[in-house]
Order: structure tokens, then sequence, then C-alpha cells
């Protein structure tokens, strides 16, 4: 499952759209949340959301903190703060990601990601 997450944030960095594919589960029940969007569902909105972020220019970094897996099972998540670097800017977004494992290995069904206001540093 670390792996999935690290191929998820790497494919981000990449802005590569089979990548990403892979990491997702292609399935009606998926579910995304880039902060500031109301929440896609299903594997074409998702898909679709990453080929729009991905025709940005603007290069994204990510360097994830306060990062914490747990596994259940056949599913796991994973909390992390993502602080994110684009050329002129840096933002700090709390991220929670889903996986389920199954015959393809662990899959993202859901990534979740909200702002963090400046006077919340805990």
């Amino acid at each position: 499952m670390a792996a999935a997450n690290s191929a998820f944030y790497a494919a981000f960095e990449a802005r590569d759209l089979d990548a990403m594919s892979i990491v997702w589960e292609h399935s009606d029940r998926v579910v995304c949340t880039h902060p500031g969007w109301a929440s896609l569902r299903g594997w074409g909105q998702v898909a679709a959301s990453f080929f729009a972020l991905f025709q940005n220019s603007q290069h994204l970094q990510f360097i994830l903190t306060k990062e914490t897996a747990e596994v259940a099972g056949d599913t796991a998540w994973v909390a992390v703060d993502e602080n994110i670097l684009q050329s002129t800017t840096a933002n700090a977004v709390a991220a929670l990601n889903l996986f389920v494992r199954g015959t393809g290995g662990w899959k993202m069904v859901a990534h979740h990601a909200s702002p963090i206001s400046d006077n919340n540093d805990t």
C-alpha cells in the first residue's frame, strides 16, 4: 500500500495520466475531492479531473509530512499533509487516501484533500 501511495504522488508530480490510471481502481465507487472542488465520483470523472490538472504547465512538487498509514484487512488509508510547492507559491493541504487490495494489488478508491488554514498549525 505504501508503494501505491508513493506512486500516486509520483504520477501527480510527473503529470502522467497513464501512471495515475494504474494507481486508481477503475470503478463507479471511486471518489476524489481536490482542494476547493466538489467531489467527483466514478473513474471517468476522476480521470478527467487529472487530465485537466495535468494540462497546467506549472510544475507541482509534493513534500509529504505527518504521514500515517493504517491497514485493516484489504483496506488501507494514509493520512498526510501535502506541502505543495509551485513555481511561485506553496500551499499546505491535509489529505486522506483510501486503498483497497484486490487481484491487481492495492488500488486507490478515494482521495480527499482540503486546504490547511494559516491559523491551524497544530
